[in-house]
């Protein structure tokens, strides 16, 4: 990818970014603060700034006269970065650098690790649980008169080393014309056995060779969002993604009110059928994508939590809400994907991934698997961030793992103005230290209409540094600007004025807001303190820290530290790999070996339920701060707060 060193005076702030990005982010990736209200779109005119030398494309605005553009001005928004630029932010400029430095700081995300399948390849484990196999089977005579499934079983058994194999009722009913459609040229596919001397599964009989046509989908189950993806079984390769948002969301935002739910008349069925019919929709559209058939689709492997996997399966929930919080069952067998409503061939089979309690489920142990570290020595902290967070810590000789009921808070819920990651939310944020002027930038860089999680988590960690919230997350009300407010007796920062917004009225966060977000943090980091107590360990002991789900690839470590989200520690050491749960469906369904590994994980998977474990709400309480109370917990976070305070 072609890149560009940016340089920002009189900061003398250098970033090296990609062709094609606006000045504005590269700002803010460089902690350089540019005034900007409207998100992006270029209708505020505030983020004026001097092109010295360099090559940009100038993006056309009103904003700007030819004056202006001869003098060298643009619109850091609709400045579009095409070569190595010198760029001087005038308003500024006029700062004392020390002043400058105190809200300098520079972005960084978590480094993104995806895993290469061809990998699998080469180690030998590119072994499908669902197979295609060719054959040309000897056609009968008055000499050899076996039945047809005899003649089918035999020669499998002793050309393919399969020594016990079944074949299906509704194989057999097919078997007698579809052999002799092509001479006793056939295709039978074959569902393998997780362990060995078990018996492999004959589900479907075709004429001809079909080999080169074996397909799955993985899907990831997730409480907001379904993901799948459609794999071509022959070469590993993934043809096509989707994702919807999961129709349950109508019926409660987390899996306690859809447990509830199900639990009146009807609701199981219900939920169920509007599960499956999310499901359908991803699945048509990435088959017509990849131009394939659906009775060309083998299997369909399932990744999702506890509550959505027996929601799916139409297994009653109601016992994991309530102590000692028992799931039906943590593995179950194959089973026929089209009886489960699955809009694919009668044959296909569905491999569903096995969870380890009611909160801990098999979305996570796809992350783990697709992860690796049940595999590695590196002690390892993994951490699934959402409305219910999810943590393992271990390696490759034991793991453990909790789960904590996080709230809606970093998914937008319980935000005045909060929303899912979408076109118009405010992503990034800073503030000028000295007119508390704001800073925005938004998805798709248009007006803001609402806050999204990462952005919220800028915002509270931006305004904490700079001494405008307190440690229990309340406004500073001596400073002299007229975006800290009272409205209706609570307290709140207009981050954008009405006139710049798309919606009618002022963006604001609250005091409220704040409130919401400090539980959710203390939430999660005192789950992974909880953890690592009851396992014996301190966060020092942690080589590694493992994110995972949409949130994580936008998530600024240092800002999550801040707030004490995460636990404090080199960004070197965190790695962020996707959507692990669709990672770790799509490893299933191309390795056998991957499905063995898994009951093993399973076993050796020790479960802490946090609400049964009584040191968790005290260290809940005390992370009910920003930080934290223990400041020395956060000594990067404290010589910073020392330094600004000089």
């Amino acid at each position: 990818m072609k890149t560009h060193k940016i340089l920002f005076l009189p900061h003398n702030q250098e970033i090296t970014v990609p062709d094609g990005q606006t000045l504005i982010r590269a700002a803010m990736e460089a902690g350089v603060h540019i005034n900007a209200s409207c998100g992006g779109e270029g209708v505020c005119g505030k983020c004026r700034v001097i092109i010295e030398e360099g090559n940009v494309d100038e993006g056309i605005t009103e904003k700007l006269n030819d004056d202006d553009l001869e003098k060298g001005y643009r619109l850091a928004c609709k400045a579009i970065i095409r070569g190595d630029v010198t760029v001087r932010v005038p308003v500024e400029s006029e700062v004392d650098a020390s002043v400058l430095n105190m809200q300098r700081t520079a972005r960084r995300t978590a480094q993104i690790v995806q895993p290469n399948f061809e990998d699998l390849k080469e180690q030998g484990l590119f072994i499908p649980p669902v197979e295609k196999i060719y054959l040309e089977l000897p056609e009968p005579s008055v000499q050899d008169n076996l039945p047809d499934t005899s003649r089918l079983v035999s020669f499998l058994k002793l050309n393919h080393d399969e020594h016990r194999l079944v074949v299906s009722l509704p194989v057999i009913r097919q078997l007698p014309d579809i052999m002799r459609k092509d001479n006793f040229r056939v295709t039978a596919t074959l569902v393998r056995p997780v362990q060995k001397g078990r018996k492999s599964h004959i589900i479907r009989i075709e004429p001809g060779d079909t080999t080169e046509r074996n397909y799955a989908i993985a899907i990831d189950i997730g409480t907001t969002t379904i993901y799948g993806q459609l794999i071509d079984l022959k070469t590993g390769e993934s043809l096509a993604e989707a994702a919807d948002f999961n129709g349950q969301i109508s019926y409660g935002e987390d899996v306690i009110t859809r447990i509830v739910y199900a639990e009146k008349s009807g609701g199981l069925e219900k939920l169920h059928d509007v599960v499956v019919g999310t499901m359908n929709k991803i699945i048509k559209k990435i088959i017509r994508k990849a131009r394939v058939e659906r009775d060309e689709i083998s299997s369909v492997t399932l990744a999702g939590n506890t509550t959505m996997t027996q929601l799916l399966l139409k297994v009653n929930p109601r016992y994991m809400r309530r102590s000692p919080y028992v799931p039906a069952a943590t593995i179950y067998p194959p089973i026929n994907a089209a009886s489960l409503g699955l809009d694919v061939g009668e044959h296909a089979a569905a491999l569903v991934y096995p969870q380890i309690s009611s909160y801990v489920g098999g979305d996570i142990v796809a992350g783990v698997m697709g992860s690796g570290m049940y595999r590695n020595e590196e002690l390892t902290l993994f951490m699934d961030i959402g409305t219910n967070a999810e943590i393992v810590i271990g390696n490759k000789d034991w793991l453990a793992c909790a789960a904590c009921s996080a709230g809606p808070a970093f998914e937008g819920g319980g935000i005045q103005f909060g929303m899912r990651a979408a076109k118009g939310a405010i992503e990034d944020f800073s503030i000028n230290p000295l007119t508390l002027e704001p800073m925005n930038i938004t998805i798709g860089n248009v007006r803001a209409k609402g806050i999204c999680g990462s952005g919220l988590i800028i915002m509270v960690a931006t305004m904490f540094e700079m001494g405008i919230l307190d440690s229990q997350g309340k406004f500073n009300r001596d400073l002299d600007t007229s975006r800290i407010r009272q409205t209706d007796g609570i307290w709140e920062y207009v981050v954008v004025w009405q006139e710049d917004t798309q919606i009618d009225r002022d963006i604001v966060i609250t005091e409220v807001d704040i409130e919401n977000l400090i539980r959710a943090k203390g939430a999660i980091y005192s789950g992974c303190q909880t953890l690592l107590d009851e396992v014996g360990m301190d966060i020092d002991m942690v080589e590694r820290i493992i994110l995972a789900g949409g949130f994580g690839s936008y998530v600024d470590l240092e800002k999550s530290m801040t707030i004490g989200l995460l636990p404090e520690m080199d960004p070197d050491k965190i790695t962020f790999i996707g959507n692990s749960s669709l990672m770790g469906a799509r490893m299933s369904a191309l390795s056998n070996h991957i499905r063995s590994d898994v009951t093993e994980v399973t076993r050796k998977m020790t479960n802490f339920e946090l609400s049964e474990t009584r040191s968790y709400m005290d260290h809940y309480v005390a992370a009910l701060f920003l930080p934290h109370t223990d400041i020395a917990k956060f000594p990067k976070l404290k010589a910073r707060l020392e330094n600004r305070a000089q």
